[in-house]
């Protein structure tokens, strides 16, 4: 896979183009698919950071915590790990582009009063898993569709900041146009833009598969007519199949971003210009059924991935990766990208296992006035925590530090299941309803975990080869079975659940043809 460093802003200078394979996977030094999240990058300074904490002495959260979590309780939050529905409290606040044009993670502003000094390890592993994994029964389902946007005519001419603000109108994201103002789609979606000019719809949660995909669909041809009277398209895959990446919104987070990636080679700035991605957002479940959730939307990774791969052409050639998407992530940053659970790992709360991989994960960047959000390389979370920086963080550091992860399954309040391409128009059902299918019952998800689990490292080949690799063959098409038979149970139409049948079918056949 070629990718293109595009312009230098960072003071390295002009990087050169290379290829991007399973070779700078391997140079990272650590690997995507490893099991242990807990792990980062060697220590800076431990003895100092031990004076610097001492010095700071150990803080508490005490009453803050104590104060929101008993209100929480009175307002009639579900008990267990944590209190309160994920994905109606974590969605809320997201309207208007808010989180895709910046990334900023919402679902704490209810928990805590913002801006609580954090100075302790353990207060903010604990927050973490408070904020993370609200439990509840899992009742609702949104999606986060991604495209690149082309000119209809030309399609590898570039798509400039101005002719983009204008298509959207009124419907623009602040990032892209401050005065905007940043208004619902019809179907109450909200859109943002990401840095290379790709277009993002967010939903909003729905109780039914079937009111979500009727309220979506609305939105998508709304975008697509307001896009179409500019003569702009959507993309059909999940990376630019004609353009180097080049930036089109440019921020702080943005250039701070550009400048990290940019020390560990050149996959970051195809995975910020040229990519994109469907998000499937699903409730956690009960405190009894997180862990079995959560270690199904693992396993489901690489045999989905693999069938509803659209990734393989960038720039005008034939990459050789089925997800040449998937292959930018697998290369940017293993330390914020590589999966949280793997086949095999020891049982232990998820909650905790995802608040370690997060204070462990380096600072992306650093909020402050000003341009410049950079930060020094190497510096973790609980880096900061023992003093590395002037300040001590807050939790309002945490959470947008919690936004700059990035593996397959993030949790977020609820579960972000982040593997899937961009399908082609009309398509993004497929996917959507095979997953709800899978996940909509314990018997079907335990059934379904157990057809991926033997597969589930295997995220590198999934990308490499799609269903070419025949181990993950297998084990997509024996989930699809199960997928087919749960779908009446997801509430779709008739109609709708024959067009998924259909276009599942399509991929099969297509890698039947594929095979050498």
């Amino acid at each position: 896979m070629v990718v293109d460093a595009g312009p230098d802003t960072c003071g390295a200078g002009d990087q050169p183009e290379r290829s991007v394979t399973s070779a700078h996977i391997r140079k990272l030094g650590v690997k995507w698919g490893a099991p242990d999240g807990t792990t980062g990058p060697p220590p800076h300074g431990a003895r100092a950071r031990a004076r610097r904490a001492a010095r700071h002495g150990v803080a508490i959260l005490g009453a803050a915590i104590l104060h929101a979590l008993i209100r929480r309780i009175a307002a009639g939050g579900y008990p267990g790990l944590v209190v309160g529905t994920g994905l109606s409290h974590a969605r809320a606040g997201r309207r208007g582009g808010v989180r895709g044009a910046e990334g900023v993670c919402p679902m704490t502003s209810s928990e805590l009063d913002s801006g609580t000094v954090l100075r302790a390890v353990d207060d903010a592993e604990g927050y973490v898993a408070r904020i993370c994994f609200k439990t509840g029964p899992p009742t609702l389902t949104g999606v986060e569709l991604e495209w690149t946007v082309h000119d209809a005519v030309e399609p590898t001419r570039p798509v400039t900041r101005r002719r983009l603000r204008a298509a959207l109108g009124a419907y623009a994201p602040t990032t892209l146009d401050p005065g905007s103002p940043a208004v619902p789609l019809p179907g109450s979606g909200a859109v943002s833009v990401e840095p290379g000019g790709q277009v993002e719809l967010s939903t909003v949660p729905c109780r039914s598969l079937r009111d979500l995909y009727e309220r979506t669909r609305s939105d998508v041809d709304h975008l697509t007519g307001l896009l179409g009277a500019a003569g702009l398209v959507l993309g059909r895959t999940g990376i630019d199949p004609y353009r180097p990446p080049v930036p089109v919104v440019d921020t702080p987070r943005y250039r701070a971003m550009r400048c990290a990636f940019d020390r560990l080679g050149v996959a970051g700035r195809t995975m910020m210009y040229s990519t994109a991605g469907l998000q499937l957002c699903v409730d956690a479940g009960t405190p009894a059924q997180v862990a079995e959730r959560w270690a199904a939307a693992h396993a489901l990774g690489p045999p989905l991935l693999a069938l509803f791969a659209t990734a393989r052409r960038h720039r005008g050639r034939d990459t050789g990766w089925a997800s040449a998407r998937m292959a930018t992530w697998q290369c940017i940053d293993p330390t914020r990208t590589r999966p949280v659970w793997a086949p095999g790992d020891a049982p232990v709360d998820p909650a905790t296992v995802w608040a370690r991989y997060a204070l462990a994960a380096p600072l992306l960047c650093l909020r402050r006035d000003g341009d410049d959000w950079s930060v020094p390389p190497g510096v973790t979370f609980q880096d900061w925590l023992a003093g590395a920086l002037p300040r001590p963080p807050t939790t309002d550091d945490l959470d947008y530090h919690l936004s700059t992860l990035f593996p397959p399954v993030r949790p977020r309040g609820y579960l972000e299941l982040r593997y899937l391409d961009c399908q082609p128009a009309g398509e993004w059902i497929a996917p959507v309803g095979v997953l709800a299918a899978l996940l909509g019952d314990d018997r079907t998800r335990d059934a379904a975990r157990a057809v991926c689990e033997p597969v589930a490292g295997r995220w590198v080949e999934a990308a490499r080869w799609g269903l070419r690799d025949p181990v993950v063959a297998v084990a997509a098409r024996r989930v699809l079975d199960l997928a087919m038979r749960a779908l009446d149970r997801t509430g779709l139409p008739t109609a709708t659940r024959a067009e998924i049948a259909r276009i599942v079918a399509r991929r099969l056949a297509a890698a039947e043809e594929d095979r050498p």
